[in-house]
């Protein structure tokens, strides 16, 4: 696997330390976006874009956005065309984000879930690969819509 992606406002900077540390243990390269490590304001909208676009770019084949709540994190991840970003706060969630949905970016609250749950998600979500199969038409469907909408 290339490397992941991860980005975290200051909601969540102690858990993405901890994510990255995880991550990290395990071999896996990780490419830190936060407002933090760039020295900037600080704004989740453009933490999640950067992460989301280096995404679409091809840069990382995963991403992992951390906010408060990662409902934001994936409103601006999914503004991105071609990006499927998933809430997820379960194991099950996150694997079906990936089996069923082909999300690339999985997006966590800190302020609603610790730490290592947060790594036990993650890790479900890593080990899940996307199924196709009876999902491949809704996933489908997701690009007409997007692209639909991206004529308009």
């Amino acid at each position: 696997m290339k490397s992941i992606a991860i980005g975290a406002d200051d909601a969540a900077w102690d858990f993405r330390d901890a994510i990255v540390r995880y991550l990290t243990e395990q071999g896996i390269e990780v490419v830190d976006y936060s407002s933090d490590k760039h020295r900037e304001a600080g704004l989740y909208p453009d933490v999640a874009h950067k992460v989301a676009m280096a995404i679409k770019r091809g840069e990382h084949q995963r991403g992992i956005l951390i906010c408060g709540t990662g409902i934001g994190m994936s409103i601006v991840a999914n503004k991105v065309p071609g990006i499927r970003a998933a809430q997820c706060h379960d194991n099950f969630s996150a694997e079906r984000a990936r089996k069923s949905n082909n999300a690339q970016i999985i997006t966590l609250g800190a302020r609603v879930i610790g730490q290592e749950l947060g790594k036990s998600i993650i890790q479900s979500w890593l080990q899940a690969e996307y199924e196709g199969g009876g999902s491949a038409p809704k996933v489908e469907r997701i690009s007409y819509y997007e692209h639909q909408h991206a004529k308009a």
